[in-house]
């Protein structure tokens, strides 16, 4: 009998123990740099479920391969830029820890959301109506200021419009709105009997600048912060282009009806009153781009009718 109660007490332990290393292996992510202290606030926790305050954390997912919005430090392990300083400031504010982890590419976002990988997703996202069938939005970055790139040595003259570059090669990332964009503007060379722009199309900004420096293509177009910061950085990369769109806000993108949704909006909102959000963007030298309030869902496009 006390072998059988062993064996018993044996096989219990040892299911705890596999029950707890799943537990412990769902909660580990990738480190992350806190370059800010925030304040919690007990009003806006009570916004959130109580599982989710018992739980005590949020999983959030970026493409750490934009900076200065999500990167690697030089160590190649711990996050930082203007995504995960915005993040982990709501989620001190929500009195939540951050647990990031890495989508595995930017087309992996929205599925990622819709399958509860992420409870949220900061990486340079821009909403759309079409993606908004799928999840959900917060703003929080005016994107409307842009960037071409080209090689210095070219000694391309500046432009302010896409149509300058019609007959050209020029890159962009998978899935973003610059594809959009340049294809618009290539109908325009086309009506104007123009050549038609080229738009080659790239895995991640990184592979994009690779390809102007050594020849492949003539020009990259982006999100001017990251862009600037790799001009910044690589002495033969200029910015050629200056480019302003009208197009919604950079946003947070949520699982469809998030339950944390209204708790990370209010205190997004609170960071922006209290004057840590533009703290947080100045530090990145990107105040420009601030936001007066973060607005959830369609009242981020009704701001752009």
């Amino acid at each position: 009998m006390l072998n059988i109660k062993s064996l018993l007490m044996g096989s219990l332990l040892t299911s705890a123990l596999l029950a707890s290393s799943a537990h412990a292996q769902e909660e580990s992510g990738v480190a992350a740099k806190i370059n800010f202290q925030v304040a919690s606030d007990k009003k806006l926790q009570a916004l959130l479920p109580k599982e989710i305050i018992k739980k005590g954390y949020v999983i959030a997912g970026t493409n750490p391969n934009t900076p200065p919005t999500t990167f690697f430090l030089e160590d190649n392990k711990t996050l930082s830029g203007r995504d995960v300083d915005i993040m982990n400031a709501i989620g001190q504010r929500l009195g939540l820890k951050v647990i990031w982890k890495e989508t595995g590419g930017f087309d992996n976002i929205i599925p990622g959301l819709k399958t509860g990988r992420f409870d949220a997703v900061l990486s340079n996202i821009r909403p759309s109506q079409k993606r908004f069938a799928q999840i959900d939005f917060i703003s929080y970055f005016d994107s409307s200021r842009q960037a071409v790139i080209s090689r210095k040595d070219r000694n391309v003259a500046p432009f302010k419009a896409l149509t300058a570059l019609c007959g050209e090669t020029v890159g962009a990332g998978v899935g973003t709105a610059q594809i959009e964009f340049l294809n618009e503007a290539s109908k325009t060379c086309l009506s104007e009997n123009k050549p038609a722009i080229n738009v080659a199309v790239f895995p991640s900004r990184p592979d994009g600048v690779v390809a102007v420096l050594s020849g492949r293509i003539s020009f990259y177009y982006g999100p001017w912060e990251g862009l600037a910061y790799q001009a910044a950085q690589l002495k033969n990369l200029a910015i050629t282009g200056e480019i302003s769109v009208q197009e919604p806000p950079m946003s947070i993108g949520l699982p469809k009806g998030s339950p944390i949704e209204l708790a990370v909006q209010a205190a997004l909102n609170s960071l922006i009153q209290d004057g840590t959000y533009q703290k947080i963007l100045d530090s990145w030298f990107i105040g420009y781009g601030a936001v007066k309030e973060a607005k959830l869902n369609q009242d981020i496009f009704a701001s752009q009718s």
